[in-house]
């Protein structure tokens, strides 16, 4: 899809890494200039090691080595002044915006008897649910003012249509993105901006690759290595396989941006590996 999205500018947040750094790749490979966002450092209740400048450095230098312009700018989706600014300013200097990519967001586990705490559940709902409507937000005025329509890609989950074990937080914040997705999809249908999600089953990133992700699917091991969990992952899907990649996610984050999608909106697309037919 070389060229597709080409003279376009795509907005992607979470984007120094993982599944975010892969969407900006793909996007600025089919053409699109880009705006990475990340609030690149930790989060004080989140138990893996989230991205950090370098990080977006990283992001950035890789797009430019694709012949394509990009703004990166450390902000915090949880904060809707701060990431109102960051897009704004990015728009000023790249001159439109056409595509958003919300998806921002970080993961944790507990329950009420295995202590959910206040802090744990407010960082991931005001991360993963808050921060894509602050995003959105702060992106729509663009969007509209472009006067030639746009696409909005939410990165919601499975879990955002089933309930996930001590993950409370994380499913409720992840239904959360299919409901605003079908209103502002409905909301903004009249001006041409189509608004879809996209739901990964587990993806091999740094969020599910860890430690204490591995130890809640292999509590009878002191220490298990990826190679404990495999199966356990893979009993989750109906195709053979135990996770799937980040590009597995962006090719479908680049069909819902491009123009093959013109007809597509309020969608809420798995890309899971057949999980959710089990």
């Amino acid at each position: 899809m070389s060229g597709e999205l080409e003279g376009r500018v795509a907005l992607v947040t979470g984007a120094a890494r993982g599944q975010g750094r892969s969407h900006a790749v793909y996007l600025a490979q089919a053409g699109a200039d880009v705006i990475a966002v990340d609030i690149a450092r930790q989060i004080e209740t989140v138990t893996y090691p989230m991205a950090t400048e370098s990080d977006l450095d990283e992001t950035e230098r890789i797009v430019r080595s694709l012949g394509r312009r990009i703004v990166s700018v450390v902000a915090d989706v949880r904060d809707s002044v701060e990431i109102r600014s960051a897009i704004d300013t990015a728009v000023s200097e790249l001159g439109r915006l056409d595509i958003v990519v919300a998806n921002a967001g970080i993961s944790g586990y507990g329950s009420i008897e295995k202590g959910l705490s206040d802090a744990a559940w407010s960082n991931v709902v005001d991360t993963n649910l808050t921060g894509a409507w602050n995003t959105c937000a702060g992106a729509m005025p663009h969007i509209t003012a472009g006067g030639s329509g746009g696409s909005i890609v939410l990165t919601s989950s499975v879990g955002g249509l089933r309930g996930i074990p001590n993950m409370a937080h994380y499913s409720a914040a992840k239904h959360g993105l299919i409901g605003l997705t079908r209103t502002l999809a409905l909301e903004y249908a009249s001006q041409s901006v189509r608004v879809n999600a996209v739901l990964p089953t587990s993806v091999r990133t740094s969020m599910i690759m860890n430690p204490v992700t591995f130890s809640l699917f292999r509590p009878d091991l002191e220490e298990p290595t990826i190679d404990d969990v495999r199966s356990a992952f893979q009993a989750a899907h109906a195709l053979p396989v135990p996770w799937i990649e980040p590009e597995d996610v962006s090719k479908a984050v680049l069909f819902l941006a491009s123009d093959d999608a013109r007809y597509i909106t309020g969608v809420a697309l798995p890309v899971d590996a057949g999980a959710l037919l089990k």
